[in-house]
């Protein structure tokens, strides 16, 4: 099972919005957010919501592909998020998810026992490629027990 099908399959929001997975790599996670009218806003385009989910899950996607091997001790968690909307989103829009600090780093903290913390920057564009949005989540990995 891929991490967009676990995602879905285990994610009740990003099924709901018919998210679409088309890469999640330890480096990058890509995610569209198909048009779909009864997700829109009063302007016709993508709700503020449904962008803000699909941002987030892009994130989620990338935390799972980057760290899924160490889900045995910890537990991603999203610890905060900022979103800015930059210009009107129309038609489908995709989030691109990055990581912002190297992944031995982060687990080389949970190693020395600590509760990491790490960005995620993820873009919104439209299908021309303007940026309609970006968004920072903070995740950490809490340790089990």
């Amino acid at each position: 099972m891929t991490v967009g099908e676990m995602l879905v399959a285990t994610v009740p929001m990003a099924r709901t919005l018919n998210l679409e997975f088309l890469e999640t790599t330890p480096e990058r996670a890509v995610v569209r957010l198909p048009d779909q009218a009864e997700y829109h806003n009063h302007v016709g385009g993508p709700h503020a919501g449904a962008m803000f989910t699909l941002a987030e899950s892009a994130s989620g996607a990338i935390v799972i592909a980057a760290f899924g091997d160490q889900m045995s001790r910890a537990v991603p968690l999203a610890v905060k998020a900022e979103i800015g909307y930059k210009k009107l989103a129309m038609g489908e829009v995709t989030a691109t998810a990055t990581l912002g600090r190297p992944i031995a780093d982060v687990v080389a903290q949970l190693d020395a026992g600590e509760r990491p913390e790490f960005p995620v920057a993820i873009e919104i564009q439209r299908a021309d490629g303007a940026v309609t949005g970006e968004m920072t989540v903070v995740w950490t990995l809490r340790p089990n027990g």
